[in-house]
């Protein structure tokens, strides 16, 4: 190893014993000039490998021991044999940051002597009652849950999660294939090259291996939020065919507040962010486009506030003609700047796009069944309108599925309630074996399409009307069909409207302050 990388690994190690704070997560950051944030790239695993194309150490974080050092090649961490992970139901039956009110929620609960578990999230947290194996039987559950709500201690619209945790003491194996090492601690990744591998997916910044708070591994990116959002502009909205650079820019800032405005949303298991749409998309350096950086550029340290403060800056793809406010979508209170509003058509300008009356346009619009894994959206307007139907057995098996339960034949539908923005706010599924509701976005994965590889997937939006199909002869029905538009939860900006904003001269400005109501544009670094 070359003496002027050895000076470097020394320079890192003192910088991350230094900067290192309770459980692996950095307590002071990079400058307010180069903010830094730690992306969970892969967020629970068993196993995983890191490495480098250039030379490169790999470091206990906590002792800064050097425990292989090597050039162009990746090396094994797997969890510890010791460790035993056990998955189990838990229903998720609120969120709360006060202590008074989940002090009060875990007294009710375990009085009553069911089990919980606190998850923390984003200043606060989720608060989970029960556990079940996973292979415990729609029907046990469901009675759990009437019970609970009856109770007061969930409401009607918790639902289940498998969570996963480790009992025993978690410790990496650390293999180069030769030489096998333990760690109790985290590790990273210090190179001489710009470039980390996790998993053969290249990254800028850092690498890290870590605990999760389940106790599985945790492949973790920390590098500047200017060098993240290269890799999240250009998944979240491609430069192509989305080129407009005005678009682009107003992708970068809201991606940049959204990040900044989240960091330590996720701080339990190690890192700040997902790379996924319970986040934002982020694909590394490979991921990275000239156009979409030039926005980044172009718009450094640019973000969006409201009274001062950094925004929830969530966006979708396509809004179907109307966004919607936030509590519509998600229980949660609303938010002055996350306010419905219109979106235009292409070549329409600001002109008012009515909501549902015109979904059903004889049959027009995009068939879902036709869409296959992989297709690229070759127009921003090619989801404005879809349909779908399904057969008698499908919608059997959807929502059988979705309910883990055998439901028989569906006989009814039902959307019993809307949002002001025209959005399916409760769904009734009437079935030979039950009735059974789902609310809000969490209806898009309880009335999911069957794509063109045959595999089921979640509908696109909530905005949306459902009827039966009917036999001409004999009425029964055989089927249901759905007509609807959009693309996403519909809450913010609109990614497709942005562009169609920018085809018609609109500023990054204007765009930004259209999708989120009532907001400043400030330069932070």
């Amino acid at each position: 190893m070359k003496k002027s990388f050895r000076f470097v690994v020394a320079f890192v190690l003192v910088s991350v014993l230094f900067f290192q704070g309770v459980g692996g997560i950095n307590v002071a950051r990079a400058s307010d000039e180069d903010p830094s944030i730690r992306i969970g790239v892969v967020p629970a695993v068993e196993s995983l490998t890191v490495g480098s194309e250039g030379e490169f150490a790999l470091i206990d974080k906590v002792t800064g021991e050097v425990l292989f050092e090597d050039v162009n090649k990746e090396i094994s961490v797997t969890l510890s044999a010791s460790s035993i992970v056990k998955s189990n139901y838990r229903l998720q039956a609120a969120f709360s940051s006060s202590d008074a009110y989940i002090t009060d929620w875990l007294t009710r609960a375990e009085n009553e002597g069911y089990p919980t578990y606190l998850e923390p999230f984003n200043n606060g947290y989720r608060l989970l009652i029960g556990e079940f194996a996973t292979n415990a039987s729609f029907t046990e559950r469901t009675n759990f849950k009437n019970e609970v709500v009856a109770k007061g201690l969930a409401a009607a619209d918790s639902f289940w999660r498998v969570i996963t945790l480790v009992e025993g003491e978690s410790q990496l194996k650390i293999s180069d294939g030769t030489v096998e090492k333990v760690s109790a601690n985290p590790i990273q990744v210090i190179t001489s090259s710009e470039l980390v591998k996790m998993n053969g997916k290249k990254y800028r910044g850092h690498a890290e291996v870590g605990f999760n708070s389940s106790g599985t591994l945790a492949g973790i990116n920390e590098l500047s939020i200017e060098d993240y959002l290269y890799g999240v502009v250009p998944r979240e909205l491609p430069p192509n065919p989305y080129a407009e650079v005005e678009a682009q820019k107003a992708q970068a800032i809201a991606a940049r507040t959204y990040a900044l405005s989240n960091l330590g949303k996720r701080s339990i298991d190690g890192y700040d962010l997902l790379p996924t749409t319970s986040d934002q998309v982020y694909g590394g350096f490979e991921a990275e486009h000239p156009i979409s950086n030039e926005a980044v550029d172009g718009t450094r340290g640019i973000v969006a506030t409201y009274d001062g403060k950094l925004i929830t800056a969530v966006f979708h793809s396509t809004s179907g003609g109307f966004t919607a406010n936030n509590e519509d979508v998600w229980s949660a209170e609303a938010s002055p700047y996350l306010r419905a509003t219109h979106v235009a058509q292409k070549g329409n300008s600001l002109e008012y796009v009515p909501a549902l009356d015109i979904y059903k346009n004889n049959g027009s619009g995009e068939s879902l069944r036709e869409v296959k894994n992989g297709d690229f959206e070759a127009d921003w307007s090619r989801y404005y309108r879809w349909n779908f139907e399904w057969t008698a057995e499908e919608i059997s098996q959807v929502v059988g599925t979705y309910f883990n339960t055998e439901v028989g034949k569906v006989l009814e539908i039902n959307v019993t309630e809307r949002s002001s923005s025209g959005r399916v706010a409760t769904i009734e599924f009437i079935t030979e074996n039950g009735t059974f509701y789902e609310y809000k976005d969490r209806i898009r994965w309880a009335l999911q399409y069957i794509n063109a590889n045959g595999s089921p997937a979640v509908l696109l939006s909530t905005l949306f009307i459902i009827e039966p199909v009917e036999d001409i002869e004999t009425k029964e029905v055989t089927g249901f069909k759905v007509n609807g538009g959009g693309w996403g939860h519909g809450v913010g900006m609109s990614q497709v409207g942005a562009v169609g904003m920018a085809e018609k001269g609109y500023t990054f400005d204007v765009i930004l302050k259209h999708f989120y109501q009532g907001i400043d544009l400030e330069t932070r670094y």
